[in-house]
């Protein structure tokens, strides 16, 4: 497939000093895996929507998930912003979603923590 992203071996070799080492069953390759949760979170896939050439989808789900609780990819992205020079321009995204009008009623089911001061529908 040619529309699938691959990391490069440089930088792949950037990023590998974040990897927590593994422990008893060496891992599925890095640079699949990894540039596998590049194209499902770039793109907007759904996991079981990532194309068989990253490997089971299963996988890419596990590791990044697992990645995310340990802090890993925070670490990666703080050390590659640190590492550079001080950009000239910061830019901010302003995505925003639309809130189905049923979203309301989470309050009510006790959806949020009781810390947040959520108002009650009357």
């Amino acid at each position: 497939m040619s529309d699938c992203y691959w990391l490069t071996k440089t930088q792949l070799e950037r990023i590998k000093p974040y990897f927590p080492r593994s422990h008893g069953r060496p891992r599925v390759d890095d640079r699949r895996v990894i540039s596998g949760i590049i194209h499902v979170i770039r793109n907007g896939l759904r996991w079981r929507d990532a194309p068989e050439i990253y490997g089971s989808h299963k996988t890419l789900y596990n590791r990044f998930v697992r990645w995310s609780r340990m802090g890993i990819f925070s670490r990666i992205f703080s050390g590659l912003v640190s590492s550079g020079p001080e950009p000239d321009i910061v830019m901010i995204d302003a995505t925003h979603l639309k809130v189905h009008r049923t979203a309301c009623s989470l309050a009510k089911k006790g959806a949020f923590p009781a810390g947040l001061d959520v108002r009650k529908a009357a």
